[in-house]
């Protein structure tokens, strides 16, 4: 189905702009551990919302974002006073104050939905897209950018609008800062950039975003916007500026991907219809849980795949070992113990072993020489951690078997291990 811009031009740039700001906010929330903050902020806001808007009697910008503020800042207090006073954990501090101000919010709601005043529950939860319709709208995107169409722009659209560019304006110019601060508050503090101040900033930002995105698109994704695109970022790139780019790239994927969805299937497949804002939060879990599955380094299939090469180096290197230990005289059971078919399958690929007639297997030259790194590891660290850590003799050799597999090796001129075995000389010495 072709978009028709009057029907389509102006819910979308809402949905992009509020997807953008509160992408952006939530990389930081993610790095301080605080994503549950921006639920209870975007929870916590309503009653703000609410009593601003019974006040002046009317959904203006600045009366409701004055309201909201106030109850943003409020719920931070909250949570800390709780966590303070009452000794819980955060999460169960930012549980309490949300639910019982989100529901402080409903009641508000239900009262002035009694008193006649345009209000409900459902386009806080929900948000109304389906109200920014620019009437009068040319039939083609190609006619858009006239004149009129800066008259016809709702005050929703312009809005988020101004919150997505203080969003990345204040992420673009205080990046080092933010950065700083979110992974090391005590360096921050101490470089001159309060930590507290910061952090701060940001719960303000959050809460403005929430209140501009609110009566378009609704708590429901704002409080997706706050955590998907940031968390779904995370399991692609250990950089944060990468990260930043990601989430709002996935944002804006997921607000049109989300818009075209529930406008486009519903029509095709002749179902009701579906709200745009509940499309979207559903399409960024799809893509969080993509990522979480799929990720290139941080995936579950990439950390399945990569435990289980590991365990096949190891595998390969103890059969080395026990050949090793074999040629020292050790007990033949040790050996077979060590000998899983796979590792030698991988280490005769490898040429580190051979096949002889029988079936028995022999270690190569490589072999010899990659079984002397491994024993001279395990037989140092035995050392080191007897004569420098002060550990018993008789406790040090399972430590050392985990130890002979990473690439380091402790340096010491000993020449045999804390049980009289001779450790084998450097290569080349």
């Amino acid at each position: 189905m072709t978009p028709d811009p009057a029907l389509d031009l102006f819910p979308l740039a809402a949905a992009i702009l509020a997807a953008l700001a509160c992408g952006l906010l939530g990389n930081h929330l993610l790095l301080r551990r605080e994503s549950l903050m921006g639920d209870a902020i975007s929870h916590g806001v309503l009653p703000g919302l609410v009593i601003g808007f019974l006040l002046s009697g009317s959904r203006d910008a600045l009366p409701m974002l004055l309201g909201a503020t106030a109850a943003g800042i409020v719920t931070v207090l909250l949570v800390a006073a709780v966590r303070r006073l009452g000794r819980v954990e955060p999460g169960a501090a930012m549980g309490v104050v949300f639910s019982v101000l989100f529901a402080l919010g409903v009641l508000l709601i239900e009262q002035a939905a009694a008193r006649q005043v345009d209000l409900d529950a459902d386009c806080v939860l929900h948000g109304q897209l389906e109200t920014l319709v620019w009437y009068g709208a040319p039939e083609s995107w190609s006619e858009i950018a006239t004149g009129s169409m800066l008259d016809s722009t709702p005050r929703q659209v312009w809005m988020l609008l101004v919150t997505a560019g203080l969003v990345i304006a204040f992420t673009a110019i205080l990046f080092k800062e933010l950065r700083i601060a979110s992974f090391d508050p005590g360096l921050a503090t101490a470089l001159g950039f309060p930590a507290s101040v910061l952090n701060l900033a940001t719960l303000v930002l959050v809460a403005i975003a929430t209140v501009a995105s609110f009566e378009a698109v609704g708590s429901i994704l704002v409080v997706a916007m706050l955590v998907c695109p940031a968390a779904t970022a995370r399991f692609l790139t250990d950089r944060l500026s990468r990260q930043i780019w990601w989430s709002a790239g996935l944002a804006v994927a997921t607000a049109v991907i989300g818009y075209g969805a529930a406008t486009a299937l519903p029509a095709a497949a002749d179902w009701d219809s579906v709200n745009a804002a509940g499309s979207m939060t559903v399409v960024a879990g799809t893509l969080l849980g993509l990522a979480a599955v799929a990720a290139p380094r941080h995936g579950v299939l990439a950390r399945w795949w990569s435990g289980r090469r590991i365990a096949g180096e190891i595998a390969v290197d103890d059969l080395l070992i026990g050949l090793w230990r074999r040629e020292e005289g050790h007990r033949l059971d040790e050996l077979a113990d060590r000998a899983r078919p796979e590792a030698v399958a991988a280490a005769t690929r490898r040429r580190l072993i051979v096949l002889r007639s029988d079936g028995d297997p022999a270690l190569t030259e490589a072999g010899r020489t990659e079984a002397m790194a491994l024993i001279r590891r395990h037989r140092l660290w035995e050392h080191y951690l007897v004569a420098e850590a002060g550990l018993a003799e008789d406790h040090v050799h399972e430590v050392a078997e985990r130890l002979e597999h990473v690439p380091i090796t402790p340096s010491a001129d000993a020449t045999a291990d804390p049980h009289g075995r001779r450790i084998p000389p450097k290569p080349g010495g």
